[in-house]
């Protein structure tokens, strides 16, 4: 079994190692620009040796954003800031990776430390709050739309339209984000989706949205570049979304041209109960990996370097993706291969702090 510090070949893109920087809102954009603290917050990961370097999930249209500030990718003057970003990280040798995203129901709300629930039209927020069906997520978020099929057929192209957007800055990598609750997860669900038409009911109908959108993007993503798709493996909601329908939704994408399906899980039912704990939902990982016969990455409550080691090692998953450990420490990964005895390159700069023998990390061409 391969380590967690061994490269992964995904068509074209070699990534150096499996430590993935999880996307992870910073809610700090102004009309969905990037500015100096996406620069900073995702140029010290790729510092700190991540083997791919994910931005927060990134808007295909202003409506799809889950709050005024987040990051965006909906214009073309977006690109330049986002291009500055890409070349430097993929100058510390990591790649670059673009989530895309519409935050549905789940959209016009604050940021975490301004406020909870909707935000009013007079503090920048929009009452085009779309969603497969005119259900709100909470007595105190928006009451959504429920959207037509040319709504449908203009989001599907919105995703198309980003990920030219994101090759055209250079990223190497786009991760569709069809989880937590947010407009693709939603038409996915029976419990959101209660949709009579050829988006609703069925399985197949339900997930027609995210098949649609994974084609439309492949139609304008380089064939060598991988794509990806983050799944909530489950809405912990009995008569919801289940592992089951993962795994099924999971074969149906990979001849779509999807490579991995990141893993996590939750997000859609604000009452749901979910049993939180280290790696809690490795074990969807696991499974869909098996089932669907496809590339996986394990996400939440990944903390250690020996438990990320096993993760990988045991073949549960393929990499692991982390979010607040690498908040906590952006040098992860370089802690992570001297505790484990694995080999890994450091920048030149910090070579006199590394272990006897490190050697400098080249750029990614």
């Amino acid at each position: 079994m391969p380590h967690l510090f061994e490269p992964l070949a995904i068509r074209g893109t070699t990534f150096p190692n499996r430590v993935f920087v999880s996307p992870m809102c910073e809610y700090s954009s102004r009309d969905g620009f990037a500015n100096d603290w996406h620069f900073v917050h995702l140029g010290t990961r790729a510092v700190g040796g991540a083997g791919l370097v994910f931005t927060e999930a990134a808007a295909v249209t202003p409506e799809g954003r889950i709050s005024p500030e987040d990051l965006g990718i909906w214009k073309d003057e977006h690109v330049d800031m986002l291009a500055r970003i890409v070349r430097f990280v993929h100058e510390q040798g990591s790649i670059s990776g673009m989530q895309l995203a519409h935050a549905g129901r789940k959209g016009s709300t604050y940021r975490p430390w301004s406020g909870n629930g909707a935000v009013g039209e007079s503090e920048g927020g929009w009452s085009n709050v779309l969603a497969p069906t005119a259900i709100a997520f909470a007595d105190n978020y928006p009451q959504p739309r429920a959207m037509s099929t040319p709504d449908i057929a203009a989001t599907t192209q919105a995703f198309a339209a980003a990920a030219g957007r994101a090759r055209a800055a250079g990223f190497r990598v786009i991760e569709i984000h069809a989880a937590h609750g947010y407009l693709l997860h939603e038409f996915l669900s029976p419990l959101s989706n209660q949709r009579t038409d050829e988006y609703g009911g069925s399985f197949e109908n339900r997930t027609r949205i995210v098949r649609e959108v994974a084609s439309a993007i492949r139609r304008v993503w380089a064939d060598d570049l991988p794509l990806f798709t983050r799944i909530s493996a489950t809405d912990w909601t009995e008569g919801g979304w289940d592992i089951e329908q993962s795994i099924e939704l999971a074969r149906q994408l990979k001849p779509l041209g999807v490579d991995l399906i990141d893993c996590s899980s939750g997000g859609n039912v604000a009452t749901a109960k979910i049993p939180i704990g280290a790696g809690y939902q490795t074990p969807f990982a696991e499974r869909i990996r098996k089932d669907a016969n496809i590339l996986t990455g394990a996400v939440g409550m990944i903390t250690s370097p020996a438990q990320a080691e096993h993760i990988v090692g045991s073949g549960q998953a393929d990499a692991v993706l982390i979010a607040r450990e690498l908040l906590r420490d952006p040098y992860f990964p370089m802690r992570a291969a001297r505790e484990l005895g694995q080999d890994i390159t450091w920048p030149a700069q910090y070579l006199r702090a590394g272990p006897h023998g490190a050697k400098p990390r080249p750029p990614i061409a």
